[in-house]
This record gives C-alpha cells, sequence and structure tokens, in this order.
C-alpha cells in the first residue's frame, strides 16, 4: 500500500514523506492537500502524482518515530490555509462494540426495552447496506471540530477543564477533499483516536454532541490504496509504561451494519459539505472501548491505536486540564 507522512522540519518547514520500508522518502511538497489538489488539476491519480514528485532526499523512519530527529511527524492529513475549512466529523454505531457500549451507558430500567443506540444500529444491519446505485438507511452523523482540533503522532489529546473524562475511540478515518466542481473526492484512510468524553455522553444521550467536542489524532500514515475489506487491528492503553488494557479490534466494511459509500452518501448529501476547496476527515467508527471495561484514563496514560496494513501505531498520551472552569462571557460590540 502507499502510504504519506506529512513532517515538519524547523529549519525547512513541511514537506510530505513517502513510506519506503525503513526509509521515508520526501516528496516536493508541502501538504497532502496540496498533492491531492495538484492530481486534480493534471487529471492524474495521487499515487501517480507522489510518484513524479519523490525526491532524492531520504531520512530514517525509526529515527523520526522515536523522536530523535529533528523532523516531527504531523497529522497525515490537513487544510494548509484554512484549518476551518476542514470539517472533522464521524459516524457512530457502525460496529456492534459501539452499539453495545453506547446500549450499556444508556441502559433503560427495563431490560426489555431497546435503547435508541441498538434501534439505530438494527437499523444499520436492516438497511446500512444498500444495493449499488440505491440509498440506505441514514447512519448517526456527529460534529467534532474543524482541522483546530486535529493532533499527530505523540500529541497530548486534552480533556478540557470542563470535561469529566476522556476516552480513546480506535477507528479509521476517511479523508476527502472537494474538487471545483463540487465533488467530493476520497485521498485515502488512516488510523485516528477519536477521544470523546464518555461521562458526559452516559449522563444523557442528547449529549452526546457535548461529548464529542474533543481534541483528537490522526496518522502517522496516511494510505493511499487501503484494502477496507476486512481490517484487523489492536488497541492498547499504557500506564507508567506498563500495558494495563488491551483488545483487538476489527474494521471495514465486512465487520460494519454501513457500507462505506451509504455513509459517505449520507455525509456528502449536505451542499454545504460539498464546498469546492474543503477537506473533510470523518472517522468511521469504533468496535472497542476500554471505557466500556470500566478503564478510567488517567493523566499521562497513553493510548495506542494500530491497524494491519495502515502502517505504525498512532500514540497519544491523556492530558488533564486542572485549572479551575471559569464563565465564558459575550461582550457587546
Amino acid at each position: 500500500m502507499t502510504r504519506l507522512v506529512q513532517l515538519r522540519h524547523p529549519s525547512t518547514g513541511r514537506r510530505v514523506a513517502l513510506v519506503l520500508g525503513p526509509e521515508l522518502v520526501l516528496v516536493n511538497a508541502a501538504s497532502v492537500y496540496e498533492l491531492a489538489q495538484s492530481a486534480l488539476r493534471s487529471g492524474r491519480s495521487t499515487i501517480d502524482t507522489v510518484r513524479a514528485s519523490l525526491s532524492h532526499e531520504t531520512i530514517s523512519y525509526d529515527t523520526v518515530y522515536s523522536g530523535a530527529s529533528e523532523w516531527r511527524i504531523l497529522p497525515c492529513f490537513h487544510h494548509p490555509d484554512d484549518p476551518a475549512r476542514c470539517l472533522v466529523s464521524g459516524t457512530g454505531l457502525t460496529h456492534k462494540g459501539s452499539a453495545e457500549n453506547r446500549h450499556a451507558m444508556h441502559a433503560a430500567t427495563a431490560p426489555e426495552t431497546l435503547t435508541d443506540s441498538i434501534k439505530m444500529f438494527r437499523w444499520g444491519i436492516e438497511g446500512g447496506r444498500p444495493d449499488a446505485g440505491q440509498i440506505g438507511v441514514a447512519p448517526e452523523w456527529f460534529y467534532k471540530g474543524c482541522g483546530t482540533i486535529l493532533r499527530g503522532d505523540g500529541e497530548p489529546l486534552v480533556v478540557p477543564e470542563f470535561g469529566e473524562d476522556g476516552g480513546e475511540e480506535a477507528e479509521i478515518a476517511g479523508v476527502y477533499i472537494i474538487d471545483d466542481a463540487g465533488q467530493p473526492r476520497r485521498i485515502g484512510m488512516t488510523v485516528g483516536n477519536e477521544f470523546s468524553d464518555h461521562r458526559t455522553e452516559r449522563r444523557n444521550y442528547l449529549y452526546l454532541a457535548h461529548s464529542k467536542m474533543r481534541t483528537c489524532s490522526i496518522g502517522p500514515e496516511l494510505v493511499l490504496d487501503p484494502d477496507f475489506k476486512l481490517v484487523h487491528g489492536v488497541v492498547t492503553i499504557e500506564r507508567n509504561g506498563q500495558r494495563i488494557w488491551s483488545k483487538e479490534i476489527v474494521s471495514g466494511e465486512g465487520a460494519m451494519c454501513h457500507s462505506l459509500a451509504n455513509i459517505e452518501h449520507h455525509h456528502f448529501k449536505y451542499g454545504a459539505h460539498r464546498r469546492p476547496g474543503d477537506a473533510h476527515i470523518h472517522f468511521l467508527g469504533a468496535d472497542a472501548l476500554s471505557f466500556g471495561d470500566g478503564i478510567e484514563l488517567q493523566d499521562g496514560d497513553v493510548m495506542l491505536v494500530a491497524f494491519e496494513g495502515f502502517g505504525r501505531a498512532l500514540r497519544n498520551p491523556v492530558r488533564i486540564e486542572r485549572r479551575e472552569q471559569k464563565l465564558v462571557t459575550v461582550l457587546k460590540i
């Protein structure tokens, strides 16, 4: 598979690099967004555009990944000109594990009563995989924020002073750009940690929107030609260098109640999501949560997410803000 990383050097700035075994081959481009726009202008694929833009400069991937290099790994995709033009969103209740966790959070007093989460998951099973050319049932959709919330490998994900907790959500995310005609174009896919506040969500399912407004991470690698049929992975929580929780996970269309085409249709059917030049990062759902197993993440815990075929693991520490919450006031002009 063709995998790219985005890097930054304190002297030379941003560069894209192609993963080639133990080495990174620098590409003559400052961002994946720039490469995608070049591909659209030329009519070539992104992969061909990358191949045509390769330099002769190489650096050790191990050195960069370990933090021993001046090069730093960035989120594998962003909007280079205006982070507000990168919409970060997601689809939930696509995997059985997430539906079961959500059901446990919102279970009714009577065990025979189905929660809305289970109802929506069953709608997906019944109508989320329509025949080619047909429109299926709409999945859940949520907004996380714009490009300012994106973090890369090694960067902390923050539980804000008003948050109740923070928990990993190990997922695969689709990466998109909207062309000049308003047509969504998928550039590729990447490992992601959607990171949410599950205690806030557990209070009431109507707080789901609030619980999603947190930082999140993608990368380190963007896969331009992923195999998304059935993707096995593992998510791990480390505390003080020791593993305290780990679980094998599975994603891909074979593990989901909605097809990728159906998810993409229901995201991009809105005209506001098809503005030429905009970038989109859309999380495709989680299979397991440490929160569902009773794990409460602490400051300094490290979350690791890895999927087969998607490159090196994504690692992010948890940072809990201890400062007192202050009232935000609005002033009149």
